[in-house]
This record gives structure tokens, sequence and C-alpha cells, in this order.
């Protein structure tokens, strides 16, 4: 008889913990912890920290959390992808550092049909035979170039220079100061790049200087932004600097020292949550992710990239919330669920952006996503 009964409560045991694990909703996050984007992967991270912190439940389901280190490889980005999906059997996946390392993500995503929250630009073609298995929590470069054309204009700059990464990012950052000068924008003179692992830029740099430009576009990104600065500045170049969110980095403005002073660039409200007037839609939530910020990393949030791991956390909940509610976490039905709330939720804020995403883009924002800040001794001000 004891046996018997041990034998019915071990199998009641396995049941319970097997519903358990049904309910456990997994999430696989990939950065770069190490290599030429860990500047910005490391702000990934403490972004992810404190979104883990603020909420790690989803209607009484936990949520069990994976961290991946891509070593800012895109073939790494691939292969994590991979053993998330084939190995870990995750539900949704969130990275990463770089935009080629996102779009190698992406393409997994759209191949094994897993939901994938992009903390980068994406650049892939949009599935044919159906909806994306992702989007993006940035704003799209083309709208981030277009509002500091648009200052730049306000500024009465008619003309810049252009150095930017031999990548896609810096195609992205090129096509859009382009698409912004035939809506009127300042005319772009050079279309000049270097490697994020260069160390020197003087040869794009003196070609910037002969083209005489009345200000300059970066087209990089974090640490390796600031070298055309430091390289433009030492050959003599006195125009005003312009940059996009990419450059709103610690590492940056240390790099960057006197020489990145002055810069203006476009960036989302979360970099300036403190001096945005008390209606802004970011102004309480931007708030919420500072203090959880704050309690998990023991420092200050003073970047953007912290806020677009954070956002895709709050998207990625609002969309688990009402998946949750048609299937269970595991299951191929959960994943298509997931996408199919992250498609029709609208008006979802966060600390960026208010989001509204549909099956026709990798994107969700408005130009409510962005205000300009300016470098002022060493701290990004808002530029209403």
């Amino acid at each position: 008889m004891r046996k018997l009964v041990f034998g019915v409560s071990a199998f009641a045991g396995l049941l319970l913990a097997g519903t358990a694990h049904a309910q456990e909703i997994t999430v696989g996050f990939v950065t770069s912890l190490s290599g030429p984007a860990s500047s910005i992967g490391l702000n990934y991270e403490k972004g992810m920290n404190a979104a883990y912190a603020y909420q790690s439940e989803v209607g009484g389901v936990k949520i069990k959390l994976i961290k991946l280190d891509d070593g800012s490889d895109p073939s790494q980005a691939t292969k994590n992808a991979r053993k998330l999906v084939e190995q870990d059997k995750v539900d949704v996946m969130i990275g990463t550092s770089s935009a080629p390392g996102t779009n190698a993500m992406m393409t997994v995503a759209n191949e094994l049909k897993v939901p994938f929250f992009a903390v980068s630009p994406v650049s892939v073609p949009i599935p044919a035979d159906g909806h994306p298995w992702g989007i993006s929590t940035v704003q799209t470069p083309p709208l981030m170039v277009k509002v500091i054309a648009d200052r730049m204009k306000r500024d009465g700059v008619k003309s810049i220079g252009f150095i930017g990464f031999s990548d896609s990012w810096g195609d992205l950052v090129y096509n859009g100061a382009k698409a912004a000068e035939a809506n009127g924008g300042p005319k772009v003179l050079t279309n000049e790049r270097y490697s994020r692992t260069d160390t020197s830029v003087t040869a794009q740099a003196l070609k910037v200087v002969a083209a005489k430009p009345e200000g300059f576009l970066n087209g990089g990104s974090a640490t390796q932004a600031a070298l055309p600065l430091l390289e433009l500045r030492k050959l003599g170049f006195q125009g005003p600097f312009f940059g996009t969110p990419s450059l709103l980095n610690r590492d940056f403005v240390r790099i960057g020292g006197k020489a990145a002073e002055g810069t203006q660039v476009s960036a989302g409200p979360v970099v300036v949550t403190s001096q945005l007037p008390n209606d802004h839609f970011a102004k309480k939530i931007g708030t919420a992710f500072h203090d959880s910020f704050k309690k998990v990393n023991g420092g200050e949030a003073d970047d953007g990239f912290s806020g677009y791991a954070f956002d895709a956390w709050v998207v990625f909940l609002e969309a688990a919330k009402v998946a949750l509610t048609k299937a269970k976490p595991g299951t191929q039905e959960f994943r298509q669920a997931v996408m199919d709330a992250v498609h029709s939720n609208k008006n979802v804020a966060g600390v960026h952006a208010i989001y509204n995403y549909s099956p026709k883009s990798y994107f969700g924002v408005d130009e409510r996503s962005l205000v300009v800040v300016k470098l002022v001794d060493g701290k990004w001000v808002y530029q209403p």
C-alpha cells in the first residue's frame, strides 16, 4: 500500500512539475558583452537587468531569462539564436548590440518562426509568405536622421560631411541623410566609411575637410563614433557636429571629450526623462525605468541603449498578457499568439516611444519617439 501511495504521489508530483514548467515563459536575451560592440552591449544588459527587476512575471506566470554573449560577432549571434530556439526552446528572443548581429538573429527568427524583439535597427526583407517574426524597438534610421536634419535646417546648416561605419548601420544613416536631402535638408557632400575596429580615420577626415561642409553628420556609434570628431577638430574643422541616438553612450562622451562638446543628436526621451514636462508620455514609465535601473545596477542610466532593452521587455509583457489567454508557453501556438498580440496591441507606451506595430514593418514608432539633445559640459541637455 505504501508503495502504491508513493507511486501515486510521485506521479502527481511529476504532473505538477510538468504543469509548472509549461506555465513558465522562457525568454532568450543576446547582447555583446565582449568585442567592439560591448560598450553598447553592456548598456543593453543593464537595461535588461532593470526590466527583469521591474517585472519578472505575467499574470502569475514566471518568466525565465537566459542570457548569452555574442562577442560582437554576427555569426555568433546566429549560433546563439539557433541554440536558444532549438535547445533551450525559448518562447521569445531579445537582442542584440549591433545592426549586423540583429539582422542575423532576425533571419533566424523568421526562419524558425519565433518572436524576436530587436533592440537595434533591422533591415532584412520581410518574409513574402506571411508576417515578420519580430519587431524593433528603436526609432527608424530615416526618422532618426530626419529629426536631426530638421534641426540642422533650423540652425541654418546647408551642407554636411558624412563619415560612417562600413556596414549596415553606416548605410542606414547615410541613406537617411540622402532622404532628408531630397526633402530639403542639408546637402551631403561626402560618404566616407571606416571599420568598427579601425583606430584612425585621418584619410576620411581629410576628405571631409576638403569638401568644406558647414556641418558634420556622424554615422558611427558609441566609442568608435568619437574618432571622426577628434580627427576633424585636430584638422581645424570648426563646424557643428550632429548625430543619431547611437552616440548616446558614456564612452563616446568620455573619449570625445572637448571635441564632442556641443554635439546635437536625435534621442529617445528616456535620455532626458527628468527634464521632460510632466504630461509627456515617457515621464511616468521613464521614471520607473530609472528607479529600477539604479536599484539593480547601482548607477544612473545616462544612455539610450538600455532603454531599448527595457522597451522590448514592455512590448513583450503586453503581448504575453494577451497570448496567455490563448495558448500555453512552450508551444508554437503561444509563439504565434505573442506575435499576433504585438501586431494588434495599440499605443503601448515605453520609455522611448508609443509603439504601434503591423505585419508590414519591423518598426512601430512616430516622431513622438524623438527629441533633440545637446552635449553641454559632458551632459545631454533637452533642446525643446
